[in-house]
């Protein structure tokens, strides 16, 4: 077997481990990123990119269907399926094209295409034929979508993940979609907006990744008047019948339903791709699930040399944390044995359904498990002013302020453009702003900010009322 020494070896070249590497070239050049798969990374290929393309489409067909509110006759609507996933797949291929740029830049000898698994501590074995000894290495696997056990075989290729549906040439008649999380639910409103008949399959009743019971009240409303959408399925069972998959379930009433459709998207969530690695021979500590035990400021796992980064730490899988997880990783790679603990940012997530759901800061159930100290301000966007011109007055956000001094400490908002308001909140928490240094910054009219003004203001009387010093 051949053999080469290095000083650092990157495993995945998605956005953690692109991150990661260049963050490492300022330390070592002395260098390799192995990549099993193609290049391009998650967000570009299958992810953040592909899917904001299909919900654009989406969003210009349900904005025709609405025109006659604002009194104008459209004549017909014809949804070309071909020329929507044409213009998916042209876009996506075009930012996926960026990203090769980039990695066609780096030297040649900083690339291994390959399988990588740990033989020994600091020793990996790339496709059974060549041992990479290296003094550093960063884990940034990325993750994979969840598949039900046994329904791949069931299945086959009528069983499909958010990965395949940027490959269609053309939408579908119909599909079921199985989880309501983030990829459930913004693939599911898109393709019903399209033109695909759609079914939503939930467990428990849950949507979305907002906790505040009140919130979870919201959307659970608004999924209800929105598309089909089962939330307490219970004994869901699919099989393959013809050429497409039949679904059946039980409602909360113990009701047996059956539905066919030409494809289940599987939408269960994503698991970090460690599967593999054998990464019991790593040397690493592991916790009871066989995941790394990593310290998320320094990136590294235990007191090893090894770090971990991105989606494949099952942290918080966003590209913006990936990113950042990866920079942290290459620097304290690079610098070992001198690991340097860095602050990360305001938590951030979004959800690009309409309306939009997002959170910030610290989240209702994370103050409440905490036993947090906090107050809560409320404002309703049905009767919102530049909502009701837009007419998208649906929704509601709430602001979660500190009893104790009255900073900000976190927001779950669903509604028209909240990864705006998600933005300034989440800006306003990691500067320690308190309630009233957010509402001493202007406020324009007629805006959707304005709604995050009210929440605010009724944060601030809750909190006056509790006397934490806010000025009367």
């Amino acid at each position: 077997m051949k053999s080469i020494e290095v000083d650092m070896a990157i495993v995945g070249a998605g956005s953690a481990g692109m991150s990661a590497y260049k963050a490492a070239r300022a330390h070592t050049d002395k260098l390799v990123v192995i990549e099993q798969g193609p290049y391009g990374t998650t967000c570009a290929r299958v992810g953040c990119m592909p899917s904001k393309l299909l919900i654009a489409a989406a969003s210009t067909a349900h904005a025709i269907d609405g025109s006659a509110g604002f009194g104008i006759e459209v004549a017909s609507r014809m949804i070309d399926g071909a020329a929507v996933m044409a213009r998916v797949r042209r876009e996506r291929d075009r930012f996926v094209g960026f990203v090769l740029d980039t990695v066609d830049g780096w030297p040649e000898a900083h690339r291994l295409q390959g399988r990588a698994r740990f033989l020994a501590p600091g020793v990996l074995c790339v496709n059974d034929d060549l041992r990479v000894n290296a003094a550093r290495i960063v884990i940034a696997t990325g993750a994979t979508p969840n598949i039900p056990e046994g329904w791949r075989e069931r299945l086959g290729d009528r069983l499909i993940v958010n990965d395949d549906v940027f490959d269609w040439t053309t939408l579908p008649g119909s599909v079921a979609v199985v989880g309501t999380g983030v990829v459930g639910l913004e693939l599911a409103q898109a393709l019903h907006r399209l033109g695909v008949r759609v079914r939503l399959f939930g467990r428990g009743g849950r949507a979305g990744p907002l906790t505040d019971p009140a919130m979870q009240s919201a959307v659970k409303a608004w999924l209800q008047t929105t598309l089909p959408y089962s939330g307490n399925a219970a004994k869901l069972e699919a099989r393959r019948e013809g050429a497409g998959v039949v679904v059946e379930w039980r409602d909360e009433h113990q009701a047996t339903h059956r539905e066919q459709f030409d494809y289940l998207l599987a939408a269960a969530g994503r698991q970090p791709a460690l599967s593999g690695l054998d990464l019991d021979k790593a040397g690493i500590p592991l916790d009871d699930k066989g995941m790394p035990r990593f310290n998320r400021n320094t990136c590294q796992v235990g007191s090893t040399s090894v770090f971990i980064a991105g989606d494949a730490n099952n942290d918080r899988p966003l590209l913006h944390e990936a990113a950042d997880a990866g920079r942290i990783a290459g620097r304290n790679a690079g610098r070992y044995p001198d690991v340097r603990a860095e602050a990360r940012r305001t938590p951030l997530n979004i959800v690009f359904t309409e309306p939009q759901m997002a959170m910030t800061g610290a989240s209702h159930a994370e103050l409440t498990n905490s036993g947090a100290a906090f107050a809560w301000g409320e404002a309703s966007f049905a009767d919102q002013g530049r909502a009701r011109v837009m007419g998208r007055n649906q929704g509601v956000i709430r602001v979660y302020g500190d009893r104790a001094d009255g900073r900000l400490r976190g927001a779950e908002l669903f509604g028209p453009e909240v990864e705006h308001l998600a933005h300034l909140l989440a800006w306003s928490i990691q500067r320690g702003d308190t309630v009233s240094d957010a509402l001493a910054c202007p406020f324009y009219h007629p805006v959707i900010e304005e709604g995050l003004r009210t929440a605010l203001q009724d944060l601030a009387r809750t909190l006056r009322d509790q006397a934490v010093g806010l000025p009367h």
